[in-house]
Formats: structure tokens, C-alpha cells, sequence
């Protein structure tokens, strides 16, 4: 009997305390405190408390399970060494997203492909369904540490009154708070009470209880999800297995398009396109030596048409993957124009995005360089690369197309958090204030710390109050003491601010 106990309550135990401890940590490393050092050191420290909890349930070693480590880890340091508020918010999306995914590919029993959809599905039945299954399992375990030998009877009387408690405080806590915020004379009659009932208000320590309490019971159960999942009936588990292989690069074969009906469409839409882009040479290759259509300026021709040359290849690369599936179909003849067809389509596709990449540098050059105008060029440089991956496709039936898509997404996103955006466009605004005189310090100042190395070194003359501007900034980098929100990006340019003013 006690063997056996000890095998219900002994190790779960144990794990239900490290994951309250772990939320314990959780809040103090982030509560009131800006994300800083503090976001790879929680990420580390989640990581080693899924591999001490369901160590026995890891899957071999993949590549794409390193990768995918290395993924989660890069963008987890980011939060140390930028300061872009961009990519901080969508890294704290993106990291936890992530990472629940890296676990679910781990350790999951179903061992999932990650080239398929059904990972993430896999990854939200844990964090939602596994997950709230063994709250009450953490209530259990709970119970049968307090209610040890108690009678039969006794313990249900206890499990019961411990339940009440459960569900009246926070309730009690919530009311108390709202009624002594509406009544002052019930808030006098509160301070007479004795201070640990008047503590349930939701004072600081309460929320930091709460927070707490529902993420250790959070970690615990997403754990032990993986430790003692719910498989549901096995016939349905092996049905969605074979559905799934029935997929090829994530699209269903069951809709696989006729190749005759595919060739029409291709014909047709190339046939306007190569038109397109024969007359787009006589002057696309010639607009920086000021060969423009007639009556078109610099800037009229910068503007003009980007969105929807961009918009219209983003079409054409929909196109191809809906086309992919009739490229080797059945009708041989139908099937070889068809590749044929979608090499042009790719061609055209490419001419417009340099098309459309050469109007945006000019438009820069007139105006001037922002974040957004620098991610639309990185995203027509991403749409490049996936149009080349599809025409591999195109020639490769085989070609694992999706992976590749994962995996390049995953790499250009690593990439752009760490090529220094913020920095990179302060340079070259300063180089075009250099040679045109021109420069818009007000978007300038509203970039994060990773612009103000750079501007530490424009001249004061840049504009009228350029120099207590960054004198403002360097007070308010200095404002963050705490060392949970230690960033080498504010790190950076505090040195070089305080040597700016010191010179």
C-alpha cells in the first residue's frame, strides 16, 4: 500500500512544488519589471524543468528538433541584446509559441511529423486539454499529501471543505477589494479587522500569490501532460495518423487540380505577363540612369504601381502552389507544358519584384528610410526565396517544399531580429542627410537604443534641440536599474552617450 502511494503521489508531488517554485520565479523575475536578462533566463530555466519532469518521454535527437532549439534560444536572447520594440513584442508572442511547439515535437507519443500542421494542433491539445486535465490531478495529490491515514469519511469531508475554500477565496478576495473601493466606511471597518483577513484585498503580494499559484499549476499540468496524456480512442489516434499521410507538402490530394484546366490558366496569365515585362525592360533597367517614361518623375515613378506589383506577385506565388499538384498529373503533355509554364510564371514574378524593390530604393532615396519600408524590402527578398524553393518543387516533385518553407521562415525571422534594422537605417538616413541635407530627426528619436550609437555622433546641427533630445534618452535608459531588465542594446548606448556629453 505504501509502494503504491508512493508511486501515485511521490515523484508528481515533488513536481507539483518545483513548478510553483518555478512560477515563484516567473513573477520575480517579471512582475513590474521590463523584459531584459530576464526572458532567456526564464526560457532556460522552463527548459530544464521539462527535461527533469518528462526527461523519459524525449524522442531521439532530430535535426530539426536542434534547429529548433537554436530558434527559440536566439530569439529568447534577443530580448538581451536589442532594443527594437517591434521585434520585442513579437518575441513575446513567438518565443512561448515556440517553444510549446519545440515540446510538443519532443516529446509528444505520437512522435508528429513537423512538416505537417498537425504539430500545432498537437502543441494546443497540450497547453489546453492535457494541460487542464491534471489540475485536478494537482488538487489530488494535494489532498493525499494533507489527508495522509484519515478515514474514509473524513477525507471526503476534508477534500469537500478544501474545494469550498479553493473556490471561496479568490471570490471573497475580489469582493472584499470591490466593496472597500466603493464604501470608505467599510474600508475603516476593514482596517479594525485583524491584518491577515484584510490582507485577502488585492494588494501586490496577492497578485504576486496568484500569479504564482495558477503558473505553477499551469507548469505542472502541461508536464504531466506529456508524462500521462489522455490518447482518446486509438482507432480515431490511427485514423488522423493515415489522414495526414494522405497530405503532400500540406495541401489535400483530394484537391488536386485537373493539369489541362491548370495549363489554360497558366497560358492565359502569362501570356499578359511576359507582355508586362517586356515593356517594363525599356525603362526598369534604366530608371537610375534617369531613363523614365515619358512625363514621369523620380518620385511618381517610385510610387506609383509598388503595392500592386507586389501584390500581384504575391498572387502569382498562390498560384503556383495551388498549380504544383496538377504539374505532374496524369496528362503527360498537359502536365510537361505545365512546368514549363510555371518556370515562365516564376521568371515574370521575379522581374516584378525587382521591379517593384528598385521603385521602393528610389523612394527611399527621395524620402528617406523606415522600418516598415525596410521590411517590405526584406519580405520581397523572402518571397524571392520561396518562388525559387516552389520552382525547385516545380522540377523535383519529391522536394520537401514545406520543411523548406519552415525552415527558411524560421531563419529570416533569427536574421532580422540580429541584422541591427534600427541601426542600419540610422546609417543610411545619415548618409542621406550628408549628401542632401535632409534628415527627419523627429522618426529618427522615436527609434529604440539600437539607433543611438549611431546618432551619438550626428552634429548638434542636425536640429534645433537634437542635443536635449538625447540627453532625455539618456535619462530615461538610465531609469532602468532593475537587473531583470539588463539590455546590452541600452548598455551600448549609454556608453555612448555619456561619451558624447563628456567630450
Amino acid at each position: 500500500m505504501k509502494a503504491a502511494a508512493s508511486r501515485l503521489y511521490g515523484k508528481p508531488l515533488a513536481l507539483l512544488l518545483v513548478a510553483v517554485l518555478v512560477g515563484a520565479v516567473h513573477q520575480w523575475l517579471f512582475f513590474e519589471h521590463e523584459p531584459g536578462v530576464s526572458f532567456p533566463l526564464f526560457v532556460l530555466l522552463f527548459y530544464l524543468f521539462m527535461y527533469a519532469g518528462a526527461k523519459d518521454k524525449l524522442r531521439p535527437v532530430t535535426g530539426f528538433a536542434c534547429y529548433l532549439g537554436v530558434v527559440v534560444g536566439l530569439l529568447a536572447l534577443s530580448f538581451l541584446f536589442i532594443d527594437s520594440d517591434l521585434f520585442r513584442g513579437l518575441n513575446a508572442l513567438a518565443v512561448p509559441g515556440l517553444a510549446l511547439v519545440h515540446m510538443a515535437y519532443c516529446l509528444d507519443w505520437r512522435r508528429p511529423d513537423w512538416g505537417r500542421a498537425g504539430l500545432i494542433l498537437i502543441a494546443l491539445d497540450h497547453v489546453i486539454t492535457q494541460n487542464l486535465r491534471h489540475w485536478k490531478t494537482a488538487m489530488e495529490l494535494l489532498f493525499a499529501s494533507v489527508a495522509g491515514r484519515m478515514e474514509a469519511k473524513r477525507r471526503e469531508t476534508l477534500k469537500a471543505v478544501l474545494l469550498g475554500l479553493a473556490i471561496a477565496i479568490p471570490l471573497l478576495a475580489v469582493v472584499v477589494s470591490l466593496l472597500a473601493s466603493a464604501d470608505g466606511i467599510f474600508h475603516q471597518v476593514l482596517g479594525g479587522i485583524p491584518g491577515w483577513f484584510a490582507g485577502l484585498s488585492l494588494t501586490e503580494g496577492g497578485i504576486r500569490l496568484l500569479w504564482t499559484v495558477l503558473l505553477g499549476l499551469g507548469l505542472f499540468g502541461y508536464v504531466y501532460g506529456f508524462l500521462k496524456p489522455d490518447r482518446g480512442d486509438e482507432e480515431e489516434t490511427e485514423t488522423a495518423v493515415r489522414d495526414e499521410r494522405e497530405t503532400r507538402d500540406g495541401l489535400l490530394m483530394d484537391f488536386r487540380i485537373s493539369p489541362v484546366t491548370t495549363a489554360t490558366v497558366l497560358a492565359m496569365i502569362n501570356v499578359v505577363y511576359v507582355l508586362f515585362v517586356a515593356l517594363q525592360f525599356s525603362y526598369l533597367f534604366g530608371a537610375w540612369e534617369g531613363v523614365l517614361p515619358e512625363g514621369v518623375t523620380y518620385a511618381d515613378y517610385a510610387r506609383k504601381g509598388f503595392g500592386e506589383l507586389v501584390a500581384v506577385t504575391a498572387l502569382n506565388y498562390i498560384l503556383l502552389l495551388a498549380s504544383l499538384t496538377a504539374a505532374d498529373g496524369p496528362a503527360k503533355g498537359a502536365a510537361r507544358f505545365n512546368r514549363w509554364m510555371l518556370y515562365l510564371l516564376v521568371g515574370c514574378s521575379c522581374v516584378m519584384l525587382y521591379s517593384a524593390y528598385s521603385r521602393l530604393a528610389l523612394y527611399e532615396e527621395a524620402y528617406g528610410y523606415t522600418v516598415l519600408r525596410f521590411l517590405v524590402h526584406a519580405f520581397m527578398i523572402f518571397l524571392a526565396l520561396l518562388l525559387v524553393l516552389a520552382a525547385i518543387r516545380v522540377r523535383l516533385p519529391r522536394f520537401p517544399l514545406m520543411r523548406c518553407y519552415i525552415v527558411l521562415g524560421l531563419g529570416a525571422y533569427v536574421l532580422l531580429n540580429y541584422i541591427g534594422m534600427e541601426s542600419i537605417i540610422t546609417r543610411l538616413n545619415i548618409e542621406r542627410y550628408e549628401q542632401s541635407g535632409k534628415l527627419d530627426t523627429d522618426y529618427l528619436m522615436g527609434l529604440s537604443s539600437d539607433a543611438l550609437p549611431r546618432l551619438s555622433k550626428l552634429d548638434s546641427t542636425a536640429a534645433p534641440d537634437f542635443e536635449e533630445r538625447l540627453r532625455r534618452k539618456l535619462e530615461l535608459i538610465r531609469q532602468k536599474k532593475d537587473w531583470q531588465s539588463f539590455n546590452l542594446a541600452d548598455y551600448r548606448a549609454e556608453q555612448a552617450l555619456n561619451k558624447r556629453f563628456a567630450d
